[in-house]
């Protein structure tokens, strides 16, 4: 008598997760679909990474929102991803652009290491807090070229902004390549220290959604 094929125990597991479980094996390997599923994703991680961000869109998404375009200290991509503190800092002949507004949040939009998350998503998050803040889209939105989430604190420093929140594309992996961060901050200032933010992570299509993430960071604001 011909053995029945056992069961897969983990197609359930599957519905509920986009890592990479129970992929089979074909001898001592995995089966090629799987290999060739891991390497597309792999290549799509990397080229996530060297994605130049298109400031001019984000910045006409934003309309009839102003924006001001600034760049951090890392001169190209290959500075900023070798050295992670020039994109913590602002270009010193992009200080003069921000002048002290006093506002009580500052939007800022950085590129970090997926600048396709921030063109798709930011624009749209920030209309969806906004909408919700009577009084906010009078303020620019700063669109930072090379930067980190730790610009955030200068940027909003020279504002004198009471709250700095930082829209940026977070680390890619194999399951999400385009997923984006918000880290709010109280007082920002240089100096502060990851510890002292909120984070609302993996905001994405299959993630948090733009209404989600909105509701969540609004939350934490007030």
């Amino acid at each position: 008598m011909t053995p029945s094929t056992p069961p897969d125990i983990f197609v359930r597991l599957r519905q509920l997760t986009q890592a990479r479980i129970g992929l089979g094996r074909a001898g001592n390997a995995v089966p090629t679909v799987a290999t060739l599923a891991f390497q597309l994703d792999h290549a799509r991680a990397r080229d996530a990474v060297h994605q130049a961000m298109d400031r001019a869109a984000i910045a006409e998404a934003l309309a009839p929102m102003k924006s001001i375009i600034v760049r951090s200290q890392a001169a190209d991509r290959t500075a900023f991803l070798r050295r992670p503190d020039l994109g913590r800092r602002l270009n010193p002949d992009d200080v003069h652009r921000l002048e002290r507004t006093d506002p009580q949040i500052a939007f800022v939009i950085a590129d970090g290491l997926s600048a396709g998350s921030v063109a798709n998503q930011a624009a749209a998050l920030i209309h969806a807090v906004c909408a919700q803040l009577p009084g906010r889209a009078d303020a620019p939105v700063i669109i930072a070229h090379q930067g980190r989430v730790g610009l955030g604190d200068e940027i909003g420093g020279l504002l004198n902004a009471q709250l700095v929140a930082v829209l940026i594309g977070e680390r890619p992996g194999l399951s999400a390549c385009e997923s984006m961060g918000i880290y709010l901050t109280f007082q920002p200032r240089i100096g502060r220290l990851d510890s002292e933010r909120n984070c609302i992570s993996n905001i994405r299509d299959g993630g948090v959604s733009i209404d989600q993430a909105a509701g969540r960071l609004i939350w934490l604001m007030k």
